[in-house]
């Protein structure tokens, strides 16, 4: 009977001690790990009152450029933010560590009572002391130690801050990818609508045709299925549309339901060479790149941390000095006093730290050294693939442009031929099939090059704040005119 007793007060226990909390009267966790958990009332009109804010730009649409949506991007990117705190942060450091240069100097008041022991002659004695005292410390010289301290944090906010320009840059070439994105989807869905327009009036052709017996209701069924087929990839690509429009808007930062859109591209935007060789366009991307220069400061700064070990193994000179000014219930023990020390400290044995820490810091050296040198590698192949893509794209863009314009004739001509019943539906909707995957690749290329020129753009470093490119000289692709 006392064991059962025992066990049941124990069993009691332990479920009192594990039973979870509750939040406003709602257990805070699900009952089972099969089961939803229910948040209380307050905790759902929270969530709604913090989304609130999104209804209230439903419906209302608003037209941005490109420069528009990267500055959007740029200000709502959690990754700019971040990379921006982080440079402030550095930067606060190297000011905190150029206090070594200076004195320190405390300040301060104090007071206390004590009762002295009697000796022969002398009765005991308690008195009370208090007054204020000043304090000065300074380090004369360290054989570069403090000094390569202030380094090591000068070259490490110089990285965060090209660490930051390199987010910057960054952000910059994803918006603007997915602005392209958007824009080929959009430029493709209104290819297609004149294709189903054209598959349309093929239809109402082969119809027409066969209403007056020159054409059979096989040439109808086909014409209708070419039409039903072209319809279906233009409702394929408008739901894309909307997908790359919601894809935009997480890349700028925004919900992805925020209604707006981007003003159609002028029709003078032409195919541009690069009209620098590959080599100069790494030489000024090892320049400009600030990932390597990133790296290159905090090589520096490992470099400043061999100094600071090594100073280690040398002598420091400080001097000190105090000043104070006593008041005391005992004349004999008020008044002012100072000191004033000059001292030399010589380490002599530290248990061989030093000599790791030397180590260490010339082996993190080297290692800072490769990282440097591996994303040099790096930038100089990002450059040089990006330089071939880009080539590749401007000639893609004029063979497309080749392939739209033979396209477009052949099918003006099995229209024709197809109206005068000279020609068969076959025929006309194999040109016109035709002409629509020209119609899709042409769009296609042409932002493929826009995209690349972004991307090349980016690994010289050239690429602003506005989605421009700032490369020192473009040149006219021969023969390759804008889509209409």
């Amino acid at each position: 009977m006392t064991r059962s007793l025992v066990a049941t007060i124990c069993l009691a226990s332990s479920a009192c001690v594990h039973s979870p909390p509750s939040i406003n009267g709602v257990p805070a966790v699900p009952s089972s790990p099969s089961s939803l958990w229910t948040p209380p009332a307050t905790v759902a009109a929270a969530t709604m009152r913090d989304t609130s804010h999104l209804a209230s730009s439903v419906g209302v649409v608003k037209e941005f450029t490109l420069a528009e949506i990267v500055d959007i991007a740029l200000r709502n990117s959690p990754s700019t933010r971040l990379s921006w705190a982080q440079a402030r942060a550095a930067a606060d450091v190297f000011g905190s560590s150029q206090g070594r240069l200076f004195p320190t100097v405390s300040a301060g008041v104090t007071a206390n009572r004590g009762l002295s022991l009697a000796t022969p002659g002398r009765p005991a004695v308690e008195r009370s002391q208090y007054g204020p005292s000043i304090s000065l410390a300074y380090t004369v010289l360290d054989f570069g130690g403090r000094s390569g301290a202030i380094d090591v944090t000068r070259q490490t906010a110089v990285a965060t801050d090209f660490t930051h320009n390199a987010t910057v840059e960054n952000t910059i070439l994803q918006v603007e990818a997915a602005a392209f994105g958007f824009l080929s989807t959009r430029a493709q869905r209104d290819a297609q609508r004149t294709s189903v327009e054209l598959a349309t009036a093929a239809l109402d052709a082969a119809n027409e045709r066969h209403r007056v017996g020159l054409a059979t209701i096989a040439d109808v069924l086909q014409a209708r299925t070419a039409r039903s087929q072209a319809q279906l990839v233009l409702e394929t690509l408008e739901g894309t549309l909307q997908v790359a429009r919601g894809s935009l808007a997480v890349a700028m930062g925004i919900p992805a339901n925020t209604p707006f859109d981007i003003p159609e591209v002028p029709a003078a935007d032409s195919v541009h060479f690069v009209a620098e060789s590959v080599d100069s366009l790494i030489a000024l991307a090892v320049r400009n790149r600030p990932e390597l220069a990133s790296a290159r400061a905090q090589a520096a700064a490992a470099s400043s941390q061999i100094r600071v070990a090594r100073s280690g193994y040398l002598p420091a000179l400080a001097i000190g000095a105090t000043g104070a000014n006593n008041a005391s219930n005992v004349s004999t023990f008020s008044g002012r006093t100072y000191s004033f020390n000059v001292g030399v400290q010589m380490p002599v044995f530290t248990g061989f730290s030093n000599q790791y820490d030397v180590a260490a810091a010339s082996e993190q050296y080297q290692g800072a050294l490769a990282r440097a040198d591996a994303t040099k590698q790096q930038v100089i192949q990002q450059v040089f693939t990006a330089y071939y893509t880009l080539r590749t794209a401007t000639n893609r863009v004029r063979t497309a442009a080749d392939l739209l314009a033979s396209a477009t004739q052949s099918e003006t001509v099995a229209r024709e031929r197809y109206r005068e019943g000279v020609g068969s539906i076959v025929d006309l909707l194999v040109a016109q099939s035709a002409l629509a995957n020209a119609r899709a690749q042409a769009v296609d290329v042409r932002w493929q090059w826009r995209t690349s020129l972004a991307q090349l753009a980016h690994d010289v470093g050239v690429l602003n704040a506005r989605g421009d490119t700032t490369f020192p000289a473009l040149t006219p692709a021969p023969d390759i005119r804008p889509e209409r």
